[in-house]
Protein backbone atom coordinates (compact mmCIF):
# COMPACT_ATOMS: atom_id res chain seq x y z
CA UNK A 1 0.00 0.00 0.00
CA UNK A 2 2.69 2.51 0.65
CA UNK A 3 4.22 3.25 -2.65
CA UNK A 4 0.78 3.36 -4.47
CA UNK A 5 -0.17 5.83 -1.59
CA UNK A 6 3.17 7.87 -1.81
CA UNK A 7 2.95 8.24 -5.08
CA UNK A 8 -0.71 9.64 -5.25
CA UNK A 9 -1.91 12.89 -6.07
CA UNK A 10 -3.95 13.35 -2.91
CA UNK A 11 -0.30 12.47 -1.00
CA UNK A 12 1.45 14.88 -3.21
CA UNK A 13 -0.98 17.92 -2.33
CA UNK A 14 -1.41 17.32 1.26
CA UNK A 15 2.65 16.37 1.56
CA UNK A 16 2.88 20.13 -0.02
CA UNK A 17 0.39 21.41 2.23
CA UNK A 18 2.00 20.30 5.44
CA UNK A 19 5.40 21.79 4.60
CA UNK A 20 4.15 25.24 3.68
CA UNK A 21 2.29 24.99 7.33
CA UNK A 22 5.70 24.13 8.81
CA UNK A 23 7.06 26.91 6.48
CA UNK A 24 9.62 24.39 5.15
CA UNK A 25 11.65 23.88 8.16
CA UNK A 26 12.07 20.41 10.51
CA UNK A 27 10.14 20.77 13.21
CA UNK A 28 12.66 18.66 15.19
CA UNK A 29 15.45 21.09 14.61
CA UNK A 30 12.87 24.10 15.44
CA UNK A 31 12.68 22.81 19.24
CA UNK A 32 16.03 23.06 19.67
CA UNK A 33 16.51 27.06 18.25
CA UNK A 34 17.71 25.73 14.52
CA UNK A 35 16.71 26.21 10.99
CA UNK A 36 17.10 23.63 8.58
CA UNK A 37 15.03 23.06 5.70
CA UNK A 38 12.48 20.29 5.85
CA UNK A 39 12.98 17.76 2.59
CA UNK A 40 10.23 14.93 4.29
CA UNK A 41 6.84 14.61 5.79
CA UNK A 42 6.65 11.95 8.44
CA UNK A 43 3.67 10.38 9.52
CA UNK A 44 4.05 10.64 13.43
CA UNK A 45 1.51 7.60 13.47
CA UNK A 46 3.11 5.14 10.60
CA UNK A 47 0.86 4.86 7.91
CA UNK A 48 1.17 1.26 7.85
CA UNK A 49 -0.20 1.02 11.27
CA UNK A 50 -2.99 3.50 10.71
CA UNK A 51 -3.88 4.12 7.48
CA UNK A 52 -7.06 6.24 8.58
CA UNK A 53 -4.40 8.73 9.78
CA UNK A 54 -2.49 9.28 6.73
CA UNK A 55 -3.97 12.67 5.15
CA UNK A 56 -4.63 13.93 8.91
CA UNK A 57 -2.91 16.90 9.32
CA UNK A 58 -2.30 16.45 12.94
CA UNK A 59 -0.12 13.08 12.42
CA UNK A 60 2.02 14.85 9.87
CA UNK A 61 5.29 16.64 10.22
CA UNK A 62 8.10 18.33 8.28
CA UNK A 63 11.31 17.15 9.12
CA UNK A 64 14.75 17.00 7.57
CA UNK A 65 16.26 13.66 6.39
CA UNK A 66 18.64 13.49 9.63
CA UNK A 67 15.71 13.91 11.93
CA UNK A 68 13.74 11.76 10.35
CA UNK A 69 15.69 9.17 10.55
CA UNK A 70 15.78 9.54 14.27
CA UNK A 71 11.88 8.52 14.52
CA UNK A 72 12.08 5.59 14.00
CA UNK A 73 14.51 2.28 13.75
CA UNK A 74 15.56 1.92 9.94
CA UNK A 75 16.48 -1.86 10.80
CA UNK A 76 13.84 -2.82 13.35
CA UNK A 77 10.77 -0.39 12.19
CA UNK A 78 10.22 0.34 15.48
CA UNK A 79 9.16 3.63 17.21
CA UNK A 80 12.23 5.44 18.55
CA UNK A 81 11.52 6.85 22.19
CA UNK A 82 11.59 10.66 20.23
CA UNK A 83 9.06 9.13 17.60
CA UNK A 84 7.26 8.18 20.94
CA UNK A 85 7.80 11.70 22.20
CA UNK A 86 5.69 13.32 18.85
CA UNK A 87 3.42 10.11 19.42
CA UNK A 88 2.80 11.36 23.16
CA UNK A 89 1.98 15.19 21.75
CA UNK A 90 -0.42 14.82 19.11
CA UNK A 91 -2.04 11.81 20.63
CA UNK A 92 -4.66 14.42 22.75
CA UNK A 93 -5.40 16.46 19.62
CA UNK A 94 -6.35 13.12 17.36
CA UNK A 95 -8.35 11.96 20.18
CA UNK A 96 -9.78 14.65 20.41
CA UNK A 97 -11.07 15.07 16.87
CA UNK A 98 -11.94 10.78 17.36
CA UNK A 99 -9.07 10.02 15.32
CA UNK A 100 -7.95 7.60 18.01
CA UNK A 101 -9.93 6.03 21.14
Amino acid sequence: MSQSFYKSRKWKRKRSAILRRDEYMCQESKRYGKTEPATTVHHIFPLEDYPELALVDENLLSLCDKRHNTMHDRTTGEITELGKYWQDKVSPLLREKGFLV
